[in-house]
């Protein structure tokens, strides 16, 4: 395969997403075809559902990089609904009942009484808790010989027990955001969506990210268990959990561009550093629809 040749197939992929997101909507609006036009849908979360840095950029919140081609916007489209798109890169948890920027409402202003659906992906900047890791983990990589020679896991040795004792902690503040959105709109239907598979299951890519082989694997074991606790949360609160991790096994940061649905600390598409690209919001997009499809949606 020649390096020209690429751009053309990401193309492709990109484009065989969407129709399989639009096939599998086809088939419910068929046999219903008034239920996903009435239906009101509501977007929070984070960077990963903004789709953040993902042109064509959404101009209405600038500070929120949010994406017109992020999953909410992808799924809506698929399944004919009406959305409100509040997610914002950056956000935490706190953001959906305190304001993050100025001008920029907390995310649950936007929830009514009569909202049908809410998608909520939020928790990875808690307590810098998943990027802050893994920045944290690459800045000591930069500056200890140990990552060039691949020798041990340094970043697990001196911050894994804080790292993991966050990860573990984010399940109450998101069960405390499903309970909230509840009070808001008691009749919607509420699917937390995890994160996907940033990283490889085994090896590593340096100096893409410069981290020794240990440090990849404990940063792997981080976003399961960032993931367990959001499956967690929506599982002890009466919410769909939507699992991005297991479909994106094998589209991490260290496979070829054509490949990866995650771009690495210096991307090759424009994107946020360690973020999904077109091609991921679009299989998070069919994930994320698939699993409304399944709840009756």
């Amino acid at each position: 395969m020649s390096f020209g040749e690429l751009p053309r197939l990401r193309r492709r992929f990109a484009v065989l997403c969407s129709i399989t997101v639009a096939a599998t909507a086809a088939t419910v609006i068929a046999a219903n075809p008034a239920r996903a036009a009435e239906s009101d849908y509501v977007a929070l979360g984070d960077s990963y559902a903004a789709g953040s840095l993902v042109l064509p950029a959404d101009s209405s919140s600038p500070l929120c990089l949010r994406s017109l081609v992020n999953y909410p916007r992808l799924t809506a489209r698929a399944l004919g609904l009406s959305l409100t798109d509040v997610t914002c890169g950056g956000a935490t948890t706190d953001h959906m009942t305190t304001s993050q920027y100025p001008g920029v409402r907390p995310q649950f202003d936007a929830l009514r009484a009569d909202t049908e659906i809410v998608t909520l992906g939020i928790g990875g900047n808690d307590n810098l808790l998943f990027l802050g890791a893994i920045a944290s983990c690459g800045a000591l990589g930069l500056a200890n010989p140990l990552t060039i020679l691949d020798v041990g896991a340094p970043c697990r040795d001196l911050l894994g027990a804080t790292h993991n004792a966050s990860a573990d902690a984010i399940k109450d503040r998101i069960s405390a955001n499903v309970r909230g959105i509840q009070a808001h709109s008691p009749d919607a239907r509420i699917f937390v969506v995890g994160y996907p598979d940033l990283l490889p299951q085994r090896g590593r890519c340096f100096p893409s990210l410069p981290l020794t082989s240990g440090d990849v694997a404990f940063l792997d074991q981080l976003n399961r268990r960032l993931n367990r606790s959001v499956q967690a949360a929506a599982a002890e609160n009466g919410a769909t959990y939507v699992d991005l991790y297991t479909p994106s096994i094998g589209h991490d940061v260290c496979k070829r561009p054509s490949v990866r649905w995650v771009e690495p600390l210096i991307p090759a598409q424009i994107t946020a550093p360690v973020h999904p690209n077109a091609t991921g919001l679009a299989a998070a997009a069919s994930t994320v629809t698939a699993a409304m499809v399944a709840a009756g949606i």
